[in-house]
């Protein structure tokens, strides 16, 4: 009786083939959902240009990025997006460091985040409004308070998995409380920062547009609305595309860079 020795496969081959599998399952998804969204608007099931084909869409993707308007509204919305990012993740970093260092702040505020966190926060739009007004401000606001929630959230958890070895060691040290900041609480949580950060960006995103679409004359939010009250149906979903595909490039890069990060810590 002969043995067959079989070839071990290796740890870099083994994740260079999960990988390959990950790959070829999203395509396969995204390939399945183009194929159905296609069936549904040569099916003429539902009322002509509801679902547009995807030529219709493409060839209004194109026209898009040749507008010299589109790239106006996209320069109005960035400014707010990465404003409203900046406004409500710096004060949701500095809120979750606070209640993570003080077990009473965490039992005295924290339930306030995770119960307003869910909110709809467009219900808040007329306030931001008034006081705000109709400008820019307010849609700026809108994002800061959207991207807020999570980021408090996920730093003040980031906090409490800090090691208290290097907290210690700051304090030995003497470091001052920037200084702690700076050198041990940011760099020891910083997946946590990102992430939270990465979550807040999507929901500032998402809140930004929600109030461009309901006051505004300008931005991409203000764009697709007009599309729909014109009943443009291939460059409204053309909009979205592109909003889609934006959100998810920073998306992406956000993570690869934590993935590098951590790989250089």
């Amino acid at each position: 009786m002969t043995m067959t020795a079989t070839t071990p496969i290796s740890p870099a081959n083994a994740a260079n083939s999960e990988a390959r599998a990950v790959l070829m399952t999203r395509l396969a998804i995204i390939g399945t959902v183009l194929l159905l969204w296609e069936a549904m608007a040569q099916s003429g099931l539902l009322y002509k240009d509801v679902v547009p084909s995807l030529t219709r869409i493409l060839r209004e993707l194109g026209l898009v990025l040749l507008d010299r308007r589109f790239y106006a509204d996209l320069g109005v919305t960035a400014g707010e997006v990465a404003l409203a990012t900046l406004i409500g993740g710096g004060a949701g970093i500095l809120t979750g460091m606070a209640l993570g260092r003080s077990r009473f702040l965490a039992q005295a505020y924290e339930p306030f985040l995770h119960y307003l966190g869910p909110t709809p926060k467009i219900i808040f739009f007329p306030i931001l409004i008034m006081w705000f007004g109709v400008g820019p401000g307010s849609k700026v606001a809108m994002g800061a308070l959207s991207c807020f929630f999570p980021v408090a959230i996920s730093v003040a958890g980031g906090m409490r998995e800090i090691d208290k070895v290097l907290i210690r060691v700051g304090l030995s040290f003497r470091l001052t409380s920037l200084q702690m900041v700076s050198k041990v609480y940011l760099p020891a949580m910083r997946a946590p920062v990102i992430n939270g950060i990465r979550i807040g960006l999507g929901v500032a995103i998402i809140g930004t547009l929600l109030a461009e679409t309901k006051l505004a004359n300008q931005g991409l939010g203000y764009a697709v609305i007009q599309t729909y009250a014109t009943f443009n149906m291939p460059k409204m979903y053309a909009l979205l595309l592109i909003v889609f595909m934006l959100a998810v490039g920073i998306n992406v890069w956000l993570g690869r860079y934590t993935e590098l990060r951590t790989v250089k810590a």
